[in-house]
């Protein structure tokens, strides 16, 4: 329950003022034309940051699954002529 009031708290931070105080304050530190590059840089950023996490996840879950495979399965049985 403690974890709930301290989200409505940090929520509360940042009202639509606030927020709109902070878009006025990027504009005037990086103009109109930076803006859009910026974005796309950090879109980019996110996008790398996401194509990352999925492949480790990947990683680590088939190396859990190779893991979890019985042994009997990964040796080969010989004949005997």
């Amino acid at each position: 329950m403690l974890l709930l009031s301290k989200n409505v708290y940090f929520l509360s931070l940042f009202a639509p003022e606030h927020l709109m105080l902070i878009a006025f304050v990027v504009l005037l530190l990086f103009g109109g034309k930076k803006i859009p590059e910026l974005m796309r840089g950090m879109g980019k950023g996110i996008r790398e940051f996401n194509d990352a996490k999925d492949s480790v996840k990947k990683e680590i879950e088939s190396g859990i699954a190779e893991k979890e495979k019985p042994a009997s399965t990964t040796t080969t049985s010989t004949t005997q002529p």
